[in-house]
C-alpha cells in the first residue's frame, strides 16, 4: 500500500510538470482559474474563448518545454465561453498476473 504522502507528493510533482493546456493542437492557455492540489489529485481550471474554439476534439497538458504529458481525445461544443475542470488523481495501481 502507497502512503498517502507520497500519492500527494506525486500530485504536487504533477502540478509543477504542468505548464500549459492547448486545445485541438493550436489554442494554448497558460492562464489557470485554479491549479492546486488536494490530496492526491490536481484540479485544473481555465477558459476556453468561444471566440477562439467553437468545438474542443483534443485537449493536452504539456510542459514547459512543449512536451505532452496528457492527451484526450473529447467532443465538447462551445457555444459560450466554457469554463473546463479537469482533473488528474494519483492512485496505487493493482498488478494482475496472467
Amino acid at each position: 500500500m502507497i502512503n498517502t504522502g507520497l500519492l500527494h507528493d506525486v500530485a504536487e510533482y504533477v502540478n509543477s510538470r504542468v505548464a500549459k493546456v492547448v486545445i485541438n493542437g493550436t489554442y494554448t492557455i497558460t492562464n489557470f482559474d485554479v491549479k492546486a492540489v488536494t490530496d492526491n489529485v490536481l484540479a485544473l481550471n481555465y477558459v476556453v474563448p468561444v471566440a477562439e474554439v467553437s468545438l474542443i476534439t483534443l485537449v493536452e497538458l504539456k510542459d514547459a518545454a512543449d512536451n505532452v504529458l496528457t492527451s484526450n481525445a473529447v467532443n465538447v461544443p462551445i457555444t459560450a465561453d466554457h469554463l473546463m475542470l479537469q482533473t488528474i488523481e494519483v492512485k496505487e495501481g493493482v498488478i494482475k498476473n496472467g
